[in-house]
């Protein structure tokens, strides 16, 4: 984590799950915070947590990144502020369960804003100066659902493709500035994800820890991956995807995922 030592990181999604572990594991490596999300009393506890272990500066602000302006206010924040932002974590984002067409319309949309409209801007704002300093980090969470269809989290896993293809795309693009971009992938992890989608993969059995993915992602995006899956078995799911026919995983994808109703 050494790599952000005294330097300034962003990271988005900060009040729980896989982006509080991110705040964590850069706060171990010395690196100074501005943490985002929602809940102020979340962020407000993980600062306080934080600095009493840690000699860093922390700043937070909330923002919602389903609306437009969420993305614009952190930006302007970072700005006032005078920070100069060498990391960017775009990490927050959630799930939604259920058949699509008897899903809730705003909920769809927004998931989409967060987890595609929001990567994208928050991009757009910090990477320019990234790349005017030739240095700079970009991680962005997509999850192992970027490699196949999901039937009944269809949008959520197309959100994660977008994802994971625009962070590799962008990584090609941008390496001749000294600017580094990295998709995690994780898969089914010890976090609110489930919770908060209604997924039926609840059960923490297999599931990693959020520490243990922040970590993956991090020393990735360190070392210059422009992708990385979190565990072995996630990492073998996918690469047996790539050699059966895109419709049969698909369909296993759904058998796994079918509401017990439908069953």
């Amino acid at each position: 984590m050494d790599a952000w030592r005294n330097k300034w990181a962003v990271v988005t999604g900060a009040s729980a799950g896989i982006g509080w572990a991110m705040a964590e594991e850069l706060a171990s490596g010395g690196a100074h915070l501005v943490l985002t999300a929602r809940r102020r009393e979340r962020l407000d506890q993980l600062a306080k947590k934080l600095t009493t272990e840690r000699r860093i500066k922390i700043e937070i602000v909330t923002a919602d990144l389903e609306t437009h302006t969420g993305p614009e206010e952190v930006f302007a924040f970072t700005e006032k502020k005078g920070l100069q932002v060498d990391l960017l974590v775009n990490n927050a984002g959630f799930g939604a369960y259920g058949e699509f067409s008897k899903s809730d319309l705003a909920a769809q949309l927004g998931m989409v804003r967060v987890n595609c409209s929001a990567v994208v801007h928050l991009t757009r704002l910090f990477l320019p100066g990234m790349i005017e300093r030739r240095q700079g980090d970009i991680l962005i969470v997509a999850s192992t659902a970027a490699f196949q269809g999901v039937p009944y989290m269809a949008a959520y896993g197309a959100s994660k493709a977008f994802d994971l293809l625009f962070a590799e795309a962008l990584a090609e693009e941008v390496s001749r500035y000294g600017v580094r971009v990295c998709a995690l992938c994780p898969g089914p992890t010890e976090s609110e994800f489930g919770q908060v989608s209604g997924s039926p993969l609840r059960s923490p059995k297999g599931h990693e820890t959020a520490p243990k993915v922040a970590r993956v992602g991090l020393r990735a995006l360190a070392a210059g991956k422009h992708s990385v899956i979190s565990g072995f078995t996630n990492w073998a799911g996918a690469e047996i995807q790539r050699v059966l026919p895109r419709r049969l995983v698909t369909k296993g994808t759904a058998m796994v995922f079918r509401p017990k109703d439908l069953r």
